[in-house]
């Protein structure tokens, strides 16, 4: 009994202090395949402040509920490691507003992971940093913060239908490498004191309740007659056959892990698939020049920029050369036409090296062939509520002459291959490349 009353207190305590629960997840959103911190409280930097001391400083005026911060110009965002954030998560706020910063003030929302995320930026200060599950309440948002005068810029969704608003993607915004980051701040002092006064408190507590709480942990002999212990048991066990009887318990099945290297695309096939896929969108139309095509995991996509056509007669020779592509509008001077892809034969590749080893080899491949490349190893996690795996994963990137099929022969002596990305850029007339290698 003692035991349960005070476990009890110390989870009070506990959920008291730190705010433990809730939805941990709620203010990530994942863009290309990483996770990234939306929903931070900003402040500016306070004159005579260090960002990092003022981050404390905050931090210690609510009580320890903020323990990461991030620095992006003269501001810092705040967040909590009990809301589910990590060090070295990177800050969707503060990229974007990297990003868009030619635009002095501007108000956006962005539709992804079929959620929205909603950024203001005013005057270079980030005045709302939010994650919306619907439509209706980012919608709201936004038109509060759109009676005030004055934004350079307003991005939304076409289907909006907002006046001047354009529509940008979040996913071709982001950087592949970003640069601002959760830090850690040290509140181990504070949250020291904080525990050595808790646990006093708590021992005081239990001195003075200490008598009455032994009285309680004392327990009287209880005598049972043995034959009406024996009925008791066996009616119970009438009732449990009955219940067996009527009733079928199924199991819920837990459907095995399923890795993503057990169904990869066959990579010449894949390659050809957006070659292909590319040159189709490439086609000449009368007024309008494009400046790059890209081809993803679903779709191809190319960008088109009027210079004395119109759109009627971009739509005229659309439907003429490109049959079954969607257009969509993203301001009367720049145009979107996309293809889906179809499915291509797929096949179970895992390299059996470690990443470690795979790196070391793409690199040296690419200064034979004197040619720059980024690499970069991460680890992502699959789960199914029950089993959880580690994937090795390295991440290539890397702008070539070769084309999507000679690229793709270069990593013929490495297994788990996939081409997650690849665009051709008319204007420098290069490709570029992002491809995955799964690793053992």
């Amino acid at each position: 009994m003692l035991d349960t009353v005070v476990g009890a207190f110390f989870s009070f305590i506990f959920g008291k202090l730190f705010k433990i629960g809730g939805n941990k997840l709620s203010d990530m959103l994942r863009v290309n395949k990483k996770r990234f911190a939306a929903g931070l409280f900003w402040q500016p930097v306070a004159v005579g402040y260090t960002p990092r001391k003022y981050a404390y400083t905050l931090a210690h005026n609510s009580k320890g509920k903020a323990n990461l911060f991030v620095e992006y110009r003269s501001m810092v965002g705040l967040a909590s490691k009990y809301r589910g954030y990590i060090p070295g998560m990177s800050s969707l706020a503060a990229e974007l507003s990297d990003v868009l910063s030619e635009y002095s003030s501007f108000l956006a929302v962005f539709e992804s992971d079929k959620k929205y995320y909603l950024l203001a930026v005013r005057n270079g200060i980030i005045l709302a940093d939010k994650l919306f599950n619907n439509e209706a309440d980012a919608r709201s948002e936004y038109a509060k913060f759109s009676k005030i005068p004055d934004w350079s810029a307003f991005i939304a969704p076409n289907s909006w239908g907002i006046p001047r608003a354009m529509e940008k993607n979040l996913g071709a915004l982001l950087p592949r490498k970003t640069k601002y980051h959760l830090r850690a701040i040290n509140l181990w002092r504070s949250r020291i004191l904080s525990l050595l006064l808790l646990a006093a408190f708590i021992g005081g507590i239990y001195m003075f309740f200490r008598e009455p709480i032994e009285k309680m942990r004392t327990v009287k002999p209880i005598t049972i007659d043995p034959e009406l212990k024996a009925e008791y048991n066996r009616q119970i066990d009438e009732k449990n056959k009955e219940l067996d009887q009527q009733f079928e318990i199924k199991k819920e099945e837990i459907k095995p892990l399923v890795m993503p290297y057990s169904s990869l695309p066959v990579p010449a096939a894949r390659a050809k698939q957006c070659y292909q896929a590319i040159g189709f969108l490439m086609q000449p139309i009368t007024g309008w020049t494009q400046s790059r095509v890209v081809c993803d995991e679903t779709k191809a996509t190319a960008e088109f920029s009027r210079k004395y056509g119109s759109l009627d007669g971009f739509y005229r020779m659309a439907a003429d050369f490109l049959p079954g592509a969607t257009v969509v509008e993203i301001d009367e001077n720049t145009l979107s036409v996309s293809v889906v892809l179809p499915e291509v034969d797929r096949v179970a590749s895992q390299d059996e090296s470690d990443a470690e080893t795979i790196e070391r080899n793409v690199i040296s491949m690419f200064q034979t062939l004197h040619t720059d490349v980024d690499t970069e190893i991460v680890v992502d996690t699959l789960t199914n509520g029950v089993d959880t795996a580690n994937l090795n994963i390295v991440e290539i990137a890397a702008s070539s002459k070769l084309l999507p099929m000679q690229f793709t022969k270069m990593f013929d002596e490495f297994g788990g291959f996939y081409m997650t990305r690849c665009s051709w850029n008319a204007i420098a007339r290069t490709w570029n490349y992002e491809v995955i290698i799964y690793a053992k």
